[in-house]
């Protein structure tokens, strides 16, 4: 099967460099480098640090992949953008971060939360998974990665929330292989008592008017059915302020 993520591994090496020079989370950056668009964090700021400093909310950070990021669209339509405005809505002490890479798959993850873990995460919402369904990797290959970013971030923050989106492959990757690849994120939640979303593009996957043409992004429409899903799940893990 063809990779139809290739075209985007520049993109993802560009993006990667990106944050690492500009630092993605809000205190790693420079007063000229940190901004917050409807609560998610992005470059060219003018913020001050003391502002920054003072915003104590708790982090959700949302760490995926072309899905989370939004690809196709403009950054305030993915869902994690979505559900920041819900949040604020009800006055949640929350900031919600978008850390999607457009084609990152379980293994790229796997080393890149290292350093996404480098700052305080209250509750992680791990979508991965998808790209390495469609090239075909071992479900046990999947399944490893996705323990070991589990792991890590319950290592560095024992207190940590942490959400799992299921994600399904398309069946001409096969019966066998689709089972088994459903099967990972069911039993890597059940084992560590995860929050778990049992399919991420419920009412969206399969959807020509709710996805772009290539047939695997959500469009806007799509991003907010998805934001429906994942607040059912995610809403439960949120506390009001004190």
């Amino acid at each position: 099967m063809s990779d139809i993520f290739q075209p985007y591994r520049m993109h993802l090496l560009l993006r990667v460099l990106c944050m690492v020079l500009t630092g993605f989370f809000a205190g790693c950056t420079s007063p000229e480098q940190t901004q917050e668009n409807n609560g998610i964090v992005t470059a060219d700021s003018s913020h001050s640090t003391a502002a920054v400093a003072q915003d104590n909310r708790k982090i959700i950070l949302f760490f995926g992949n072309s899905l989370t990021a939004g690809f196709g669209l403009e950054p305030e339509q993915a869902f994690p953008a979505l559900i920041q405005l819900r949040i604020d809505s009800l006055g949640l002490p929350y900031r919600c971060i978008n850390a999607g890479v457009s084609g990152e798959t379980t293994a790229s993850g796997n080393t890149r939360i290292d350093w996404m873990l480098e700052q305080p995460v209250d509750i992680l919402v791990i979508e991965l998974g998808g790209n390495d369904g469609l090239r075909g990797i071992s479900p046990e290959e999947t399944r490893k990665n996705l323990q070991s970013i589990i792991s890590k971030a319950k290592t560095k923050y024992p207190a940590i929330k942490i959400v799992l989106a299921g994600m399904e492959v398309p069946p001409n990757m096969g019966q066998t292989y689709a089972a088994a690849f459903r099967k990972i994120y069911p039993e890597l939640a059940q084992t560590n008592q995860l929050t778990l979303i049992p399919f991420l593009l419920d009412k969206v996957g399969g959807e020509p008017s709710l996805n772009l043409p290539d047939g695997i992004h959500p469009t806007a429409e799509g991003h907010r059915i998805v934001a429906e899903t994942v607040w059912k799940y995610l809403q439960t893990l949120l506390t009001p302020a004190q």
